[in-house]
């Protein structure tokens, strides 16, 4: 995972270069990135095999890995969401480097569950569509009215039966989407689409 992590360092790097010289941006989200890195270097570290076997202090170490990755992991996230909408970057260049994240991210929610199985077990039981609809304006509700009847859409679909609202704001509604994970994304550039989760 450390090869993947420093790989996907670089590509962010090299799309900050195309920020404006002065954009503070620039630094923050390198930042961010750098200590996403060191954390994944320190989790191999502790994972790496150990002939005595992990103390319990070691999970007590995974467990403060794993806040601080997630927490590095969610800023890195708030940043790409500034910087989609800036044109400074190609929109798809950022999302693609975003969507590596999102699989890093994924696996450690699975860590998260094993070593804190009690807080799967401390979560009410409640239908996905009811609690999150409640917040959602009456855009957001069609769209998800259309991904029920339809499936799968692209934004250039919903765009077609929404002719009054603008490519980009439904692109900020679909993160908004994901966000709450009402729907999913597949596939990537022009053959990205949406479903729901």
């Amino acid at each position: 995972m450390k090869n993947q992590v420093i790989e996907l360092t670089n590509a962010l790097y090299r799309q900050t270069l195309l920020f404006p010289k002065k954009e503070p941006l620039r630094y923050k989200i390198r930042e961010a990135a750098d200590d996403f890195l060191e954390n994944i270097v320190e989790w191999e570290v502790l994972n790496s095999p150990n002939p005595g076997g992990f103390s319990t202090g070691g999970i007590s170490k995974r467990k403060d890995l794993v806040f601080e990755l997630e927490k590095s992991l969610e800023l890195i996230k708030s940043y790409f969401n500034v910087v989609k909408w800036q044109n400074w970057v190609s929109y798809f260049d950022i999302l693609k480097i975003e969507q590596e994240y999102n699989k890093i991210g994924d696996y450690f929610k699975n860590q998260t569950i094993f070593l804190f199985p009690e807080k799967e077990k401390e979560k009410p039981v409640t239908t996905k569509e009811k609690k999150p609809l409640k917040y959602l304006d009456s855009r957001k509700q069609k769209i998800l009215e259309i991904l029920k009847k339809q499936e799968k859409a692209q934004v250039g679909e919903i765009k077609e039966i929404m002719p009054n609202v603008s490519k980009r704001t439904l692109r900020r509604d679909f993160d908004i989407l994901l966000k709450q994970g009402l729907v999913r994304r597949i596939g990537e550039s022009n053959s990205t689409y949406y479903k729901l989760s």
